[in-house]
């Protein structure tokens, strides 16, 4: 199957959307292909402002309709509490809103943007997808994240180079109780790290520290600026460490 027989058989759809490169490609498509289509964003603490702006600007550039809703996952104590399979519990709270939402509007078929590179097995939030009975068409059609990239670089969308974005909650150990303050503070780290020219990096919270991890590419820079960058993370995290592994 391709993209555009799917939305020949699917010619109204409600898409989950992160503003990722993955639901941006999809959501492209379905303008492109689909009758009647509308995303939905949900807004909620594990989502950096970066990637909340890129999604609506992504979405006025191609006139696609964007319905946005605003929500708290650390009013779910399972979340907060950050089981092993915390995606499950997240996928499951952040899909019903916006399943619920879709209904409202008319949509009774629900996507996103899980591609064909995505290990249903390392994935529990897949589950709560399936669950739910959202269709992920890239998936379905066998495209990768490298096919994707691809694709979409050739369509002149602004995301195809995009580095891929976890959710802010990822950079926190499995375990360990995720906070208000632990998310702001490395939303604010990151930023940081942004405005000094990196792009593809995390800050991961550690037992004291902030765990610095950047591509092979970018290494040599964070060690030589590692003094300014502990300074800059002063007000958030007592001490930077590089990982030596590279991602």
């Amino acid at each position: 199957m391709i993209l555009s027989d799917f939305f020949q058989q699917h010619p109204q759809a409600a898409i989950g959307f992160s503003g990722g490169v993955d639901s941006s490609y999809l959501a492209y498509c379905a303008k492109k292909y689909a009758q009647n289509i509308l995303t939905i964003y949900y807004k909620s603490e594990f989502q950096p402002e970066f990637e909340f702006e890129d999604a609506k600007r992504f979405c006025a550039q191609h006139e696609i309709p964007l319905k946005i809703l605003h929500g708290s996952v650390l009013k779910d104590n399972t979340i907060i509490e950050n089981p092993k399979n915390r995606c499950y519990y997240c996928k499951q709270r952040i899909f019903s809103a916006i399943q619920k939402e879709a209904l409202a509007q008319g949509f009774s078929v629900l996507l996103d943007g899980t591609n064909a590179s995505d290990e249903a097995d390392d994935r529990p939030g897949m589950l709560a997808l399936k669950e739910l009975h959202v269709l992920s068409p890239l998936r379905l059609c066998g495209l990768t994240k490298q096919d994707i990239r691809m694709l979409s670089k050739e369509a002149g969308l602004f995301t195809w180079d995009k580095p891929s974005y976890a959710c802010l909650a990822t950079r926190i150990p499995t375990g360990m109780k995720i906070t208000g303050e632990l998310l702001h503070a490395i939303e604010s780290c990151e930023n940081i790290l942004f405005s000094m020219g990196f792009s593809d990096f995390r800050v991961r919270v550690r037992d004291g520290y902030a765990l610095l991890q950047v591509t092979e590419s970018d290494y040599p820079k964070a060690s030589t600026s590692l003094n300014h960058i502990q300074q800059a993370f002063a007000a958030y995290f007592p001490k930077v460490v590089l990982d030596t592994q590279v991602r």
